[in-house]
């Protein structure tokens, strides 16, 4: 198991979307590795449960935490291989991890917790609650935002991550995180 989670080593800059639900993570994972041209890697959780609601109707269990996170590093590495200098990721392992202390009464399977901090990431995007929420089938803390930017923005600190908050609208977060990444890109040449 504790294989599944690792990073694999790779040439390009890993840079994170970071932050709590319908924050706009993925459309600018999107928009930016458009803009770069290299890939980004999906929210894998996303994935994993959007199949398990529509089979059964059931929501995430501890159990499925590790499931997650294995398919998570597996489509990173997967997408290090063929990215051009950058690859956007759309969420990570210590995002699972504040995920899961958040909903399991502080729990946290060690062996995420534990690649969480091991796996190297040059910087990470953290998405501010200042954009609208946007119900979905996963989505269930619309009344929670600030508690769980909160949350997000403590374990960047904590862990003492780089990271650059991203706010205001698509456009001024895309300005921000793109002035970033060529900052990036310059500082590693």
């Amino acid at each position: 198991m504790e294989e599944k989670l690792k990073q694999k080593p790779s040439a390009c800059f890993k840079v994170v979307l970071f932050g709590p639900e319908s924050t706009g993570k993925t459309t600018m994972a999107k928009k930016l590795a458009a803009h770069f041209n290299t890939e980004w890697v999906a929210e894998y959780m996303r994935e994993y449960l959007q199949e398990k609601w529509d089979a059964k109707k059931e929501l995430c269990e501890p159990e499925d935490l590790i499931k997650i996170a294995e398919g998570q590093i597996e489509q990173e590495n997967q997408k290090a291989k063929t990215a051009n200098k950058v690859l956007f990721c759309d969420t990570d392992l210590l995002e699972l991890t504040v995920y899961s202390k958040a909903y399991y009464n502080g729990f946290c399977e060690p062996a995420i917790l534990k690649h969480a901090l091991n796996n190297w990431y040059d910087l990470y995007f953290l998405t501010n609650i200042d954009v609208p929420w946007v119900p979905d089938d996963l989505r269930d803390k619309p009344y929670d935002r600030e508690r769980m930017f909160n949350k997000f923005k403590n374990a960047l600190q904590f862990y003492e991550k780089p990271f650059i908050e991203l706010k205001g609208n698509e456009n001024e977060r895309f300005e921000t995180a793109v002035s970033a990444i060529n900052e990036l890109l310059k500082s590693k040449s």
